[in-house]
């Protein structure tokens, strides 16, 4: 999975998603070259959270059946 900036290059390229205990761990590379492990912890996620509203929210829920525009 790529994340890319507007600019269409590539920022973040992420290889595996891992459990480790309550963790989730996110491994890959940064600007296709740093290898980089990220850890999200649980109160963290939780966090995200206060950042989604309603209409984000139903956009969320139909984003993986849009197409690229």
């Amino acid at each position: 999975m790529k994340f890319l900036t507007r600019e269409q290059t590539e920022l973040i390229d992420i290889s595996a998603l891992e459990r480790d205990g309550n963790v989730l761990v996110i491994k890959g590379r940064i600007y296709g070259t740093m290898p980089m492990t990220a850890c999200l912890k649980p109160e963290e996620a939780r966090r995200a959270f206060r950042l989604v509203n309603w209409r984000l929210f139903l956009f969320l829920l139909t984003f993986l059946f849009r197409r690229s525009g």
